[in-house]
């Protein structure tokens, strides 16, 4: 094994040094003289939220299988080591080699939320490379973005070479051959970038000018290289079967937020929340078969020794070969001490039957997500949720022997009104007392309702891209009148109520939205010791809010004005599968409070048809 970076002493003295030792179970393996192309897998965040993610774990077995290439993971020091190394000038290190990452060929970065944007300037800054795209020079690694974020990369235009717009078993061995003919050549790096930016969903920022209005909106934004596409589309996985999916998951030796086997048994979602965007930027829905899972499953427990299998979708309860799948992982695995999980499942007679099959006989708590009071406002947000069939499933499952409920709101959505708020604490009450009519002799000890509340961001390639957003101040008075409501309930015992943070809200709206003067901000707040902002005993409201006067910028652009159905957006030049005409179409369907049926009752012409594979387009005659 090679020699770690970091000195024993080092790691004796901080919290958790099996984050960075690597060596785990499943590590890949490889000789650094014998690969072309050393690629730096990174997730901004700490080792056991990184350990967690799938894309992650997907994209480093497919790239080690391919012997030219070398893959290893790189995660954000925590703020104890994160201290130590530059008082110790230790650069940042990849867990596999212990190789300083500045001598990588590729730094590929997944942004999966946006309060981790300060972390990957920490991880460029450790890492000893250029901040600036534009101060790179040619021994500098390529530093390429993806992720969900990755919709509108716009904020952090200066500090990435590149971005990968959608799903990386795509196109992403097209751009490594591309580089090694490039090296072979002897070409310059901005010679790759060019040829980086013909390949379909590659997004060079660099190659781009963005005009302004006086009023600070976008006037234009075009191609200033003319290997630069004008409009970059999103790259998908049309057939699931074969795209390439973990063999042999790295196991950690530490506990990680999620332990346990995932199996993907879909992506995308037929169901048309107007908030959401995966519901969006993931169409169309995109099914694995059942013998590809059955054998996948066999796979991943052999090989990691997991006792839980987790299965993983948007919507669990629309894959057509749900009750296929979790029969045989009972059959197959319930008596070896293999517990089966079912995240984002639907409330219903099935989805409850199979959960007291998986479920052990504590029960552990129901998660409803009604995201509104009201059914005049779920049917804004198209939620596709009655309140007769939240009842009715919160009924079933206390039959069940459930007795904790989780239900989760949004408060700040398009057309919201005083009765939409107050019908979150009658909602929680009418499910704790559908509870109370059970016969006291059959009850499973006291109920527990939980409702929690998030704040709405209009979030790009959704219908409310268009909507305002609330101030800091809106939101707590929303959140306010909510608790106060719930004190006048007569079951109040037996609920409980609690809301997000509102100043880290705002922010989030800002980076979601925000255009290429943002990556300013970012900067400043980061030379000001801005870090694991996601994490609340982090975060550092005061230090964003200096930045914004600093930069000269104002939040309130970016989240509470008023859009008009013309504006320019930042994310304008990429087709994400929708088209803005479906958008607006919705977006007016939400003013009037019209319900759109999800893709298996009709097609609604959304425009992701044109990629060629989903329900969409099978159900076209």
């Amino acid at each position: 094994m090679k020699k770690l970076a970091l000195s024993d002493e080092i790691l004796l003295s901080i919290e958790k040094p099996a984050r960075y030792i690597g060596n785990e179970v499943n590590m890949a393996r490889k000789d650094t003289d014998s690969v072309d192309i050393r690629f730096g897998m990174c997730f901004p965040d700490v080792y056991e939220i990184g350990m967690s993610h799938l894309g992650m774990q997907i994209l480093y077995d497919m790239f080690n299988r391919r012997e030219d290439i070398y893959c290893e993971r790189i995660f954000s020091p925590w703020t104890d080591l994160d201290k130590i190394m530059r008082e110790k000038k230790i650069p940042l290190f990849a867990l596999e080699s212990q190789d300083p990452i500045k001598e990588f060929d590729f730094i590929g970065i997944t942004i999966q939320y946006e309060m981790c944007y300060t972390n990957i300037l920490q991880i460029l800054d450790l890492g000893q490379i250029p901040l600036h795209a534009c101060e790179r020079q040619e021994g500098d690694p390529i530093i390429i973005g993806g992720g969900p974020c990755a919709y509108n990369p716009e904020p952090l235009a200066d500090f990435f070479d590149m971005f990968y717009i959608g799903e990386g078993e795509t196109v992403y061995f097209e751009l490594m051959d591309r580089y090694k003919d490039n090296k072979k050549k002897g070409g310059s790096r901005r010679e790759f970038l060019e040829m980086a930016a013909e390949i379909d969903g590659i997004y060079v920022p660099s190659f781009y000018d963005v005009l302004y209005h006086e009023d600070g909106t976008i006037k234009s934004m075009t191609p200033n290289n003319s290997h630069a596409k004008a409009t970059v589309t999103k790259q998908l996985v049309v057939n699931m079967d074969d795209a390439t999916y973990i063999e042999k998951p790295v196991v950690p030796f530490i506990k990680v937020t999620q332990d346990r086997v995932v199996l993907e048994i879909q992506r995308g979602c037929i169901r048309g929340c107007r908030f959401c965007q995966a519901g969006n930027v993931y169409r169309p829905m995109r099914e694995h078969s059942l013998e590809y899972l059955k054998d996948y499953a066999y796979k991943l427990l052999k090989n990691t020794g997991h006792e839980e299998i987790s299965l993983s979708s948007l919507s669990s309860s629309d894959y057509s070969e749900l009750e296929g799948i979790v029969n045989f992982l009972i059959d197959e695995f319930k008596g070896k001490g293999v517990n089966v999980s079912l995240p984002s499942l639907r409330i219903d007679a099935f989805s409850l039957d199979v959960m007291s099959k998986v479920q052990d006989v504590r029960k552990s708590s129901l998660t409803f997500a009604p995201e509104a009071g009201s059914q005049r406002l779920r049917d804004v947000i198209n939620k596709g949720l009655t309140e007769e069939i939240i009842l009715k499933g919160a009924g079933e499952a206390f039959q069940g022997g459930w007795n904790r409920v989780k239900l989760y709101f949004m408060l700040g959505l398009p057309t919201e009104t005083v009765e939409d708020m107050e019908g979150i604490a009658e909602l929680s009450e009418k499910v704790a007392e559908i509870y109370y009519e059970i016969p006291k002799d059959q009850r499973n000890g006291k109920v527990q309702v939980i409702a929690s509340s998030s704040f709405f961001v209009p979030k790009p390639f959704t219908p409310f891209q268009w909507a305002r957003m609330n101030t800091k101040d809106e939101f707590l008075q929303k959140a306010y009148l909510v608790k106060d409501k719930f004190r006048t309930m007569l079951n109040q015992k037996s609920l409980k109520y609690n809301y997000h943070e509102a100043d880290l809200t705002v922010l989030e709206g800002v980076l979601a939205r925000g255009d290429r003067k943002i990556s300013a901000l970012i900067e400043e707040v980061y030379k000001n010791g801005a870090l694991y902002d996601s994490w609340s005993e982090h975060f550092k409201n005061d230090v964003w809010l200096k930045a914004f006067e600093t930069c000269g910028l104002d939040s309130d652009f970016y989240t509470v004005r008023e859009r008009s159905l013309d504006e320019i957006f930042p994310w304008d030049f990429i087709n994400a599968g929708v088209s803005k005409e479906f958008l607006k179409r919705e977006w007016q369907n939400a003013i009037d409070e019209k319900v759109t049926p999800n893709c298996r009752m009709q097609c609604i012409g959304c425009g992701a048809k044109s990629f060629e594979g989903g329900v969409c387009y099978e159900n076209q005659n």
